[in-house]
């Protein structure tokens, strides 16, 4: 072969190789204006919807109360609420025996919820999701039968606010 032919053939041979192999993405890079599609379109609209939940995971008490020797009740009361609503959640607690006097609730000031008394008993609230640990101080006056344990005495009603 002459030194003439040489590169001249290289440079054919390298252009033949070329046109021979494929050009990846070729069918991809076509631009489509909307008033030219005439392929496929779809659009996916996705919703993820979480159901309402409000749960009591815990509630513990003592399930008799002793009396104290001047006769006075207190116990202690452990509420654990687990809520996803966005305005939160009520519990509200009420006497089961009308006998007992002199009822009185507290909690600790950091427990996230708000503490009033209602007619009958007391309403514990938070304004927005979470769980909630709720330690609750029971304090009762006297029962008629102040020498005798009482049976637990709260009622507790969870609801949506």
């Amino acid at each position: 072969m002459s030194p003439s032919i040489r590169p001249a053939l290289v440079t054919a041979l390298t252009a033949l190789g070329l046109l021979l192999a494929p050009v990846n993405g070729l069918s991809e890079s076509v631009v489509v204006t909307g008033s030219e599609s005439r392929g496929a379109s779809a659009t996916l609209n996705f919703r993820i919807v979480i159901p309402p939940v409000m749960r009591v995971l815990e509630n513990s008490h003592p399930l008799q109360i002793d009396p104290e020797a001047d006769g006075s009740l207190s116990a202690q009361q452990r509420l654990v609420v687990m809520s996803n609503m966005k305005r939160g959640f009520c519990v509200t607690l009420r006497l089961a025996d009308p006998a007992l006097d002199g009822w009185q609730l507290s909690t600790a000031p950091q427990s996230g919820v708000q503490l009033s008394p209602v007619a009958g008993g007391y309403r514990l609230c938070s304004n927005r999701p979470g769980r909630y640990t709720l330690l609750l101080q029971h304090q009762f006056g006297s029962s008629p039968a102040s020498s005798n344990a009482l049976n637990w005495p709260i009622q507790t009603d969870l609801t949506a606010i």
